[in-house]
């Protein structure tokens, strides 16, 4: 029997290994799809976030082709690039970059003397991703709830205390807070004032947030109330159990 109750986790290894794969697949092409081009086909690039601006010469989606800029400093142009007169696989990745990420040339790695379709902020945030894949594959259980799905990566001893006082919101939502504030700090803090991170800065405070949500894409898959009996059956760190609320009223009542 697992630490769950249940009689075995594949589920688990399975969305952890998913998980993995696809954030794995991702990442790597983001180093590989530069290797795919001719040198200097992606050069001082920048778009918006969330919107596509490198789709082709003109038209819908070629915003960032259409509108090439001068830098603030004056030294160079920003220059467009067409994502859909690449290779297949090369155009998967720049197009994911193009919708997902702004793409700003002095936050980007080159490859092949092309920059990377990410800036190095979002490939903190994926290996980030890929690290809980890792360890969702090997720590993750389905312990009825999102929140504690999450919470069943952390060591056992650790959780002992937490679900004996029933704390596991505010440890849930705490973790979430360590893992996200590096990132929110150094962004903010980049967006109100005049300091300016750097490229290390932004893997590193990156790592935490990727890591974070991959273990909340997990737990959002593999929290499954239908792989148990009922809800008493599920087994919690300090001999806990879960009570439904309609049943504790009537402890109550009575």
């Amino acid at each position: 029997m697992e630490r769950n109750g249940l009689a075995h986790r594949d589920t688990e290894k399975k969305i952890g290994r998913w998980i993995l794969g696809i954030c794995g697949f991702i990442f790597l092409s983001f180093f590989l799809a530069p290797m795919t081009l001719e040198p200097g086909t992606v050069t001082n690039a920048e778009g918006r976030a969330n919107a596509l601006d490198f789709y082709d010469g003109e038209g819908w989606g070629s915003s960032g082709n259409e509108n090439i800029a001068q830098h603030p400093d004056g030294d160079h142009l920003h220059q467009g690039y067409h994502w859909s007169e690449m290779n297949p696989y090369a155009a998967f990745a720049y197009a994911f970059g193009d919708l997902n990420c702004h793409q700003k040339h002095e936050r980007s790695w080159e490859l092949n003397d092309n920059q990377l379709p990410v800036c190095t902020r979002d490939l903190g945030i994926f290996a980030g991703m890929l690290f809980a894949g890792v360890m969702f594959t090997q720590r993750g259980w389905n312990r009825w709830t999102v929140r504690d799905t999450c919470l069943s990566v952390l060591p056992e001893s650790m959780l002992q205390s937490t679900y004996k006082n029933n704390r596991r919101t505010l440890l849930w939502l705490g973790c979430g807070l360590v893992l996200c504030l590096p990132l929110i700090f150094d962004g903010f803090l980049q967006l109100l004032t005049n300091y300016e991170s750097n490229n290390l800065k932004r893997i590193i405070t990156g790592l935490p947030f990727g890591f974070g949500l991959g273990i909340l894409m997990c737990s959002m898959f593999a929290a499954r109330a239908d792989a148990f009996v009922g809800a008493g059956t599920v087994l919690l760190p300090g001999d806990a159990k879960f009570v439904l609320a309609s049943t504790a009223s009537t402890q109550e009542a009575e």
